[in-house]
């Protein structure tokens, strides 16, 4: 076992034996180390001033990600590479990023500058980027502006950022994967007392061992929700137990059946096989939080916290997704849909925790959308999240599994809707209506600061139409439906 954090800053290793459980890297730098180029803004991983690289040997390769430091538990870079606006300039010369932000006018106040940097020096280092204003404001949409100086920071991105890199930490690249390679270990970390600690267990074996003796333990994989407990509920959290060290917790393996998920695999990781599984699937990914927040953000702790307006949980229950649970050594699978219970509550024994998911593969005669509405595009959260799977026979609906986000206490299947749908003709309109009326008898939901419940309703059943229309395709002439209100209820006419 280890008592120590271990990780590489400025090509030096640095090891910390005296960290608090709830301790940020942003304090660290600020506090500690006094690098105070990281600035704190929202303190809630929205606005990227705090934004600083993570770098870690994936798949053979050294890659840079960008992680919010107001929200990085300290103890969660253990074995990986820390680089901050401070260490960009070498020899007197300022980083590349650095040079087309000044020269092409890219800092306005420069408060959120160095978090530009940071992500801009993250896009610098990633391989295969289409040369594009759409790739640089999709990698950058997890950092604000409160000055409009967006133009120049895209000009400044698009005149750096798509050669290859070619400067300190890609001559020292192979110097830096083995001095990683050095500090990867498969022990324990456990700093702290048995009334608070920071533990990274090694094995999903120590991981249950050691949650069963603490069941009253936080578990964080990726931090974007739990860090905010810390940052803004001001909570107390004297034990925390990282899952980001377990082996085999971030595995992302495809099979014929579908895609198997460790509950510590990230948005990132997982991106690339999921967007494969569906392209409805990849434009979700792509919307929810930033680069940042996907970088460190894990699906498996999406599930796990049962928020009633997450974003995967509709999207993986309308696909037929089920997880694995584990406490001790006792396995049990679940179908996603029957976690949920209530309002913050799910079905999890006490020391028993999440271990992976597994997400079916549609068949071909299915038919998979998924859309968000919300009030930004990027990095907002849900209004109502919709999620729809039609199985499709000689133009019958033969089966249906539809979910929503944002309609009620907890994520759920519409079960009325979608009985009402099985028999209907997906090229015949005048079969929806009722299916579509029938969404008010499977949701109740409420007003509250993000849309009135009208609203919802409305937004629902116009999905619903939307969902039906794509997959009845263009193939088959179809006027479009008018949503007329007769008698209080919606008519679904042709």
């Amino acid at each position: 076992m280890r008592d120590t954090i271990r990780f590489l800053r400025a090509g030096k290793v640095v090891e910390l034996t005296d960290i608090g459980p709830m301790d940020t890297v942003l304090d660290y730098l600020r506090l500690t180390e006094r690098a105070t180029g990281t600035k704190e803004g929202c303190g809630e991983g929205d606005c990227g001033a705090c934004t600083v690289a993570l770098g870690r040997v994936i798949g053979g390769r050294l890659t840079y990600q960008p992680v919010n430091a107001c929200i990085q538990l300290l103890g969660m870079i253990d074995g990986a590479e820390l680089v901050t606006v401070e260490d960009l300039a070498a020899d007197g010369r300022l980083h590349p990023v650095q040079v087309a932000m000044r020269d092409l006018h890219g800092s306005q106040c420069g408060f959120c500058t160095p978090g530009f940097i940071m992500s801009l020096f993250t896009l610098y280092h990633a391989e295969g980027m289409e040369k594009s204003r759409k790739a640089v404001t999709e990698w950058l949409a997890g950092n604000l502006c409160r000055c409009t100086g967006y133009r120049p920071i895209i000009d400044a991105a698009l005149a750096s950022c798509f050669e290859a890199a070619d400067d300190v930490f890609s001559w020292r690249a192979a110097e830096t994967r083995e001095a990683l390679r050095r500090l990867a270990d498969s022990r324990d970390v456990f700093i702290g007392s048995t009334d608070s600690f920071f533990a990274a267990p090694a094995t999903v074996e120590g991981l249950a061992a050691l949650y069963s003796q603490f069941p009253d333990a936080t578990l964080v994989a990726g931090a974007t929700d739990v860090g905010l407990w810390i940052t803004k509920s001001l909570k107390t959290l004297p034990r925390i137990i990282w899952l980001g060290h377990v082996a085999g917790m971030d595995r992302v393996e495809v099979t014929g059946e579908g895609i198997i998920l460790g509950a510590a695999a990230t948005y990132a990781a997982a991106e690339p096989a999921l967007r494969a599984l569906s392209p409805d699937l990849g434009v979700l990914l792509g919307r929810i939080g930033s680069k940042q927040v996907r970088a460190s953000g894990t699906i498996g702790g999406n599930i796990a916290n049962g928020s009633p307006i997450g974003d995967m949980p509709p999207a993986l229950i309308a696909l037929g997704a089920s997880i694995e649970l584990q406490q001790g050594d006792n396995l049990r699978d679940l179908p996603l849909e029957s976690f949920f219970i209530d309002y913050g509550k799910q079905d999890r024994q006490p020391g028993e925790f999440v271990a992976g998911i597994f997400v079916p593969r549609p068949g071909s005669d299915q038919h998979f959308r998924c859309y968000k509405v919300s009030k930004r595009f990027d990095q907002d959260i849900s209004a109502v999240m919709a999620a729809f799977n039609l199985t499709v026979v000689e133009g019958a609906i033969t089966a249906a599994r539809i979910a929503f986000g944002g309609m009620a206490a907890t994520p759920r299947r519409a079960l009325g809707t979608e009985a009402a749908l099985t028999g209907a003709r997906i090229d015949d309109p005048a079969t929806w209506g009722a299916a579509i009326r029938g969404l008010q008898d499977d949701f109740k939901p409420i007003t509250d600061m993000r849309a009135s419940a009208a609203y919802r309703m409305e937004v629902a059943r116009s999905l619903l139409a939307k969902a039906l229309m794509e997959i009845a395709g263009p193939a088959e002439p179809l006027r479009l439906l008018a949503l007329q209100p007769q008698g209080g209820d919606h008519e679904c006419a042709a």
